[in-house]
């Protein structure tokens, strides 16, 4: 799996964690390069925390404009870096059968 596990604590999670006011806010998925994406819908908010993250520096968040939902960020994300696992965002049972067809 993608996601840092040291000792049974997934250290993205927690980072997310910090990050986020809805802690750690909704897990969209992992990109192509490792890095697991967390939603906060509060905040509209997405934090980007890369697989050898170890502190909340070496994370990322951003804040979306209230016109781009996260089915768009999902999209970005996907033809910059792809995705190795998700993005699980709400859809309906068709996108999630294209989704399986990529």
């Amino acid at each position: 799996m993608a996601t840092t596990d040291t000792d049974g604590v997934n250290t993205q999670e927690c980072i997310a964690r910090q990050l986020l006011t809805q802690s750690p806010g909704l897990f969209v998925g992992v990109d192509g390069d490792g890095a697991a994406h967390y939603w906060d819908s509060l905040e509209w908010t997405v934090a980007v925390v890369p697989a050898d993250a170890r502190t909340t520096a070496d994370a990322e968040t951003h804040a979306l404009p209230r016109d781009r939902s996260l089915g768009a960020w999902c999209e970005f994300v996907r033809d910059r870096r792809g995705w190795d696992v998700g993005p699980h965002v709400g859809g309906s049972l068709a996108d999630d059968l294209l989704e399986c067809l990529r």
